[in-house]
């Protein structure tokens, strides 16, 4: 994944349309759209290969519209212009996120002072075990 590029092409693609926001501001809730919506296209996400995109999909598919598109809302602060910059950082992490493919772990042998430690838990344990039983 292409950081540098997913950022741009957020940037670049977004379309965000605005609302009366709840919450704390006194009069200027009544007066002023601070909320906002922010949708990108998924074709327009530059950045990610198709098997990441078809990851994303799937793992983002409840912020996913009809019009296949990504969007969330914000509506943290009180300056619309604030709310704007967090709701594209938001999207931009969880595209990121999502896209994120784990790497297959590589298996290994244990090595052989790892073996021996084994080896010597267990026999201590068992010498433990030994001394509780009841002689007859």
């Amino acid at each position: 994944m292409n950081r540098h590029k997913l950022h741009a092409s957020i940037e670049g693609s977004s379309r965000f349309t605005f609302a009366k926001s709840g919450g704390p501001g006194g009069q200027n809730v009544n007066k002023v759209n601070t909320k906002v919506h922010i949708f990108i296209p998924i074709d327009s996400v530059l950045g990610l290969t198709e098997r990441e995109k078809q990851q994303v999909c799937a793992k983002l598919k409840s912020s996913i519209n009809s019009n296949n598109e990504f969007f969330t809302v914000v509506q943290e602060e009180r300056s619309q212009e604030r709310n704007r910059a967090i709701a594209l950082k938001l999207i931009e992490e969880k595209i990121a996120q999502a896209a994120y493919i784990k790497p297959k772990r590589k298996r290994t042998k244990p090595s052989l002072k790892a073996k021996e430690r084994r080896l010597q838990n267990k026999k201590r344990h068992s010498n433990i075990k030994k001394l509780r039983r009841e002689k007859f």
